[in-house]
C-alpha cells in the first residue's frame, strides 16, 4: 500500500507520518532524508548525489526516482511506503506512477492535510516567539508555504482525476486527524493487520 501525505510546512504531516509507521509498519520515503543518507554512503549513485548536491545544483527528478527504487526494492517486506517530499510537479508524479506500475504498485491514497495559512501562521509566529526555532521565522516560513502552495496546485486535479484524493482537517488534534487519516487508509481496505486494531478503533474504543 502506498500512500502520499500532501500537508504544508508545520501542518503536522510529519507527526501522521510517525504515526502511520508506528501503528501500520509502513515505511516513510523523505526525499531529504534518501538523499543525505546517498550522499554518505558512499556508492556510486551516493557519489553522484553528493557531486550535484556540493555543486548546489538540482538534483534531477531521475536521481531521486532511482534513490526511491533502490527503496522499494529494498524493503519489499514494508507494509506500504509514504511518500514525504515526492512528488512536487506532475512531471514527477508521471515518473512515480510509471516507476511504481513497474514493479506491480500504484499510489493507492492521497491524503491532503488542509489548514487555513493564516492560522498556520500564527501557530509558528507563536512557536518562534515562544521557541525561537530558526525553521519557524515568520518570514521564511510565508516563502516556504508560498511555494508549497505554487508546487501541489497542480497535483491536486492529477490525483483527483485518479480519485485518490481526499482532504481532511489539518488544523483538528492530532488524535482527530489520525482517526481521519486512517479512515480514508481503510475505506481503501488498505493498511490494517491482524496483529493491531486500527488506530482508529482504538481511539474510539472499538474492538
Amino acid at each position: 500500500m502506498n500512500i502520499i501525505l500532501f500537508g504544508p510546512p508545520a501542518a503536522g504531516k510529519g507527526t501522521q507520518a510517525k504515526i502511520l509507521t508506528s501503528e501500520r509498519g509502513f515505511l516513510q520515503l523523505s526525499t531529504g532524508d534518501m538523499l543525505r543518507a546517498a550522499r554518505t554512503s558512499g556508492s556510486d549513485l551516493g557519489n553522484k548525489v553528493a557531486g550535484i548536491m556540493d555543486r548546489g545544483d538540482l538534483v534531477s527528478d531521475e536521481i531521486v526516482i532511482a534513490l526511491i527504487e533502490e527503496q522499494l526494492d529494498n524493503n519489499t517486506d514494508a507494509a506500504g511506503f509514504i511518500f514525504d517530499g515526492f512528488p512536487r510537479t506532475v512531471a514527477q508524479a508521471e515518473a512515480l506512477d510509471a516507476s511504481l506500475e513497474k514493479r506491480g504498485m500504484s499510489v493507492n491514497s492521497v491524503v491532503r492535510l488542509c489548514v487555513d495559512d493564516n492560522v498556520l501562521l500564527g501557530r509558528v509566529e507563536k512557536r518562534f516567539t515562544q521557541e525561537g526555532r530558526k525553521d519557524d521565522n515568520p518570514e521564511s516560513f510565508k516563502i516556504r508555504l508560498a511555494n508549497y502552495n505554487e508546487q501541489t496546485a497542480p497535483l491536486l486535479p492529477y490525483y483527483a482525476k485518479q480519485g485518490k484524493l481526499t482532504e481532511i482537517d489539518g488544523l483538528a488534534e492530532i488524535d482527530t486527524v489520525s482517526a481521519s487519516v486512517a479512515q480514508v487508509l481503510d475505506m481503501h481496505n488498505t493498511g490494517r493487520t491482524n496483529k493491531t486494531v486500527p488506530f482508529w478503533k482504538r481511539l474510539l474504543g472499538l474492538k
